[in-house]
């Protein structure tokens, strides 16, 4: 790790996960600052893709990402205990280097493909599997079990839904720090540390007060599309043999 005691988590998500709402249960330890999507600035900037607000994105962060980085392994904001990175991995394109990752504790959150698919294809018309981060998850993930010899811990959203205590917990011993009760639940509405991108894409997160049981059903993929999740559920089961399990008590 970095020079300080305090503990850097890197949690490498795809899109439409519960990306968000992990992040709002680190931002309720009193110990921990946050960061939302450090690369985006960078990522629009280098793909020049028209997403929401892209424009507003790339003129309010930083889009060097080496700059990015220095802030990623440096001093924790405030003096905090934790820093909780919230990262899309599709985010990470191949020029930038992955020396630093040896500096954080990797995390990756996984969910299916399909829920995934529908999610997305509800805010944004236009999807590929690149804008899915599955393949660039897989990728990230071997690296970090190329450079550490270990499987780093791997959560699965619905796991996470059906007992946010217990897989929080494992999640914590994992990273070596303690729980905590208040990171199951949080006040509505926005946080100053959310990115301008929350007006798009937090509306839920924004209105929740923890986290939602799973969903009971599946949202069809919609027509057209089944090919991204064929093409992605390789990836997806991968890292699915390696997730935490579920408590026994679940």
């Amino acid at each position: 790790m970095s020079g300080d005691a305090g503990v850097r988590i890197a949690m490498w998500s795809g899109p439409r996960n519960i990306s968000t709402a992990m992040m709002r249960a680190f931002e309720n330890r009193p110990d921990a600052a946050v960061w939302d999507e450090p690369f985006y600035a960078h990522y629009l900037q280098e793909t020049g893709l028209a997403h929401p607000l892209a424009a507003e994105i790339v003129a309010a962060y930083d889009s060097d990402w080496q700059a990015v980085v220095a802030r990623l392994t440096g001093p924790v904001p405030d003096g905090r205990a934790v820093f909780y990175q919230k990262h899309m991995t599709h985010h990470m394109l191949d020029h930038i280097g992955l020396d630093w990752l040896d500096q954080v504790a990797n995390c990756f959150l996984i969910r299916r493909p399909q829920r995934v698919l529908a999610s997305y294809a509800a805010k944004r018309a236009e999807v590929s599997l690149d804008d899915l981060g599955f393949a660039q998850q897989q990728r990230l993930f071997d690296e970090v079990v190329r450079r550490t010899g270990r499987i780093p811990p791997v959560l699965d959203a619905d796991d996470v839904l059906a007992d946010p205590a217990g897989m929080l917990r494992q999640l914590c011993t994992a990273v070596g720090i303690g729980f905590d009760e208040r990171m199951l639940s949080w006040p509505a509405g926005r946080r100053d540390s959310d990115g301008l991108w929350a007006s798009h894409w937090y509306a839920a997160v924004e209105r929740s007060t923890g986290f939602m049981p799973p969903p009971a059903e599946q949202r069809p993929v919609p027509a057209g599309l089944a090919g991204i999740v064929e093409a992605a559920q390789p990836c997806y089961d991968a890292l699915y043999r390696h997730r935490l399990p579920l408590p026994a008590s679940a």
